[in-house]
């Protein structure tokens, strides 16, 4: 069992870090959102002078049992394919990782076909799917912690490169599924209203998606109803993400708050993701001191499950891709507030009259 111990940012330069920002040659906050990253970059690796080193993007690969009951327009055939597809760079995230300048790793951590022989991928497979939560747990929690040792392997392996900002991705066809439902428990909203379409399922597809997760969740109250109460203990919060969670999801986790927990900047792709940090937040709090919300798309729900953290999405682009594509669309802007607060000249430097 892996215990993660993320501090909070160390506050003491944050007023030295306001100054320099606020001395730089434009109007007291001008620059918006780029100065509020670029405090908290700066906070994060406690420096006046931060920088973007060796960005690494992280692909997870998964299948889910209750992609059995219908819950997914796409078959999950579709997941071994991508995956595949991605190792010959034919994918959204293949291109935005090249335009980007992102080391991208794919990792098979529980797709339900035989990747072995397949150059680019790595081989980290748990079990060839998660079971159907509709029955029962989709883990075991031998499973879970197995899931959380990969995602923060990777992360180790990111960082003794040099990396200093990652970002995570996934791709496991029925993931709004388990995603819809933590939202559901861990916001205390209810089911209906953290349902979407997914892939695109049409309007019977999506009632009859309702349908199947209504029943698995009720299925868990019956059986654990002390974990949905409030507060939610981190011990609730393992059971929940466990139960119903696939293991590209819980490898993701286990890669956000290694990466908080050795200071670097964790960048958070779009509902799927999202869900993962929600649940994150719940094992380890200070988590969200080091995420930067890449977008908010359009699965329903997703500017909701943003709320309950408190996020602000930097783009708003309709994007419900997943693979983390979001996320890197919005690295130019993470990198232009860095530029700022480094190559901007100030007042003094540039003789101008400071008037505030």
């Amino acid at each position: 069992m892996r215990a993660f111990h993320i501090p909070i940012p160390d506050q003491g330069m944050k007023a030295a870090i306001e100054r320099k920002i606020d001395n730089l040659n434009k109007p007291k906050g001008a620059l918006g959102e780029l100065e509020t990253l670029a405090m908290q970059v700066s906070l994060i690796q406690h420096t006046l002078s931060p920088t973007l080193s060796h960005p690494c993007h992280l692909l997870l690969g998964g299948d889910h049992g209750i992609e059995r009951e219908g819950v997914s327009v796409s078959p999950r055939d579709v997941t071994w394919q991508q995956m595949v597809n991605f190792t010959k760079g034919g994918g959204g995230v293949n291109m935005f990782c090249r335009q980007h300048g992102f080391h991208l790793r794919i990792v098979d951590i529980g797709v339900d076909h035989d990747l072995s022989a397949v150059d680019g991928i790595i081989h980290r497979k748990i079990a060839p799917g998660t079971a159907n939560f509709l029955h029962g747990e989709a883990m075991t929690e031998d499973q879970y912690w197995q899931s959380i040792d990969v995602g923060a392997s990777l992360v180790d392996e990111c960082a003794a490169e040099g990396c200093n900002i990652v970002c995570v991705g996934e791709m496991g066809i029925a993931n709004t599924s388990p995603s819809s439902i933590w939202m559901s428990i861990f916001g205390h909203i209810p089911l209906d209203e953290c349902i979407g379409v997914g892939a695109g399922l049409n309007n019977e597809g999506l009632l009859h998606k309702h349908e199947v997760l209504r029943t698995a969740l009720q299925r868990f109250q019956e059986r654990y109803p002390d974990a949905v109460e409030k507060p939610c203990t981190p011990s609730s919060a393992r059971l929940i993400v466990r139960y119903f969670g696939g293991f590209e999801m819980v490898g993701a986790i286990g890669a956000m708050l290694r990466a908080a927990e050795l200071g670097m900047v964790v960048m958070v792709d779009g509902f799927i993701m999202t869900a993962c940090m929600l649940a994150a937040s719940h094992l380890c709090p200070n988590v969200l001191h080091y995420a930067i919300f890449g977008h908010c798309g359009d699965e329903s729900g997703h500017r909701r499950m943003l709320e309950l953290m408190d996020a602000r999405p930097l783009l708003r682009l309709g994007l419900r891709l997943g693979e983390g594509t979001g996320a890197l669309c919005a690295y130019p802007i993470i990198e232009s507030a860095v530029r700022m607060i480094n190559e901007m000249n100030n007042f003094d430097n540039a003789h101008i009259t400071k008037y505030f």
